[in-house]
């Protein structure tokens, strides 16, 4: 179906809408009844913009990465330094999650094993695209002389472990801004890349 502009607001909303109830309940936790009720719709008229749960998963999740991308990754990767790039990568990383910018995105994280097949397969594709980002981007980083010596791939999936967990833990409102987190976990991590002299 092509959508129009008030089309496509209505499908983004949808898709926002059920990713905040996921985030929630969790997608097993979730029948399609709910969603239609928390989009103000009824099932039918849900089914009206989404084939299946399933494909209204894999809608969402695709649409947490296209915000990815937007927020994050077109943001930094024309940043000339690595260490500086890297380092503005993790804190809007952080801040995408933690400040409810995109409950799709959180759902990439949370529902990562919910698809199979040819639809896990195709997020897991743009998934890489961010791993592969931040290993050539440690590797520069280590061939300029900028950070010790690594191995672009640990150095990646470290990132990655610190970044992707905070939505596990991070309270909005708790004792530590998002900014504050930002600033320690980047403080962490690349305090103990300097170069050792």
């Amino acid at each position: 179906m092509r959508r129009t502009d008030d089309t496509t607001a209505k499908h983004r909303a949808i898709l926002e809408t059920a990713a905040r109830l996921i985030c929630k309940q969790g997608y097993e936790g979730t029948s399609i009844q709910e969603i239609a009720d928390a989009c103000g719709l009824t099932k039918a008229g849900l089914y009206h913009h989404i084939e299946s749960k399933e494909q209204l998963l894999i809608e969402i999740m695709n649409y947490g990465m296209d915000v990815f991308e937007e927020r994050v990754l077109s943001e930094v990767e024309h940043i000339p330094d690595p260490v500086e790039r890297l380092k503005a990568c993790m804190a809007r990383n952080i801040k995408l999650v933690t400040r409810g910018w995109s409950k799709e995105v959180t759902i990439i994280l949370h529902e990562h094993d919910t698809l199979t097949g040819k639809a896990q397969a195709h997020i897991n594709a743009r998934k890489k695209r961010y791993v592969r980002f931040l290993e050539s981007s440690f590797a520069e980083a280590v061939e300029k002389g900028l950070i010790r010596p690594v191995d672009p791939t640990v150095a990646a999936f470290s990132f990655l472990g610190m970044v992707l967990w905070i939505y596990k833990w991070f309270k909005p409102g708790g004792k530590r801004t998002d900014d504050e987190v930002a600033a320690g976990m980047v403080d962490l991590l690349f305090t103990g890349l300097v170069p050792r002299s």
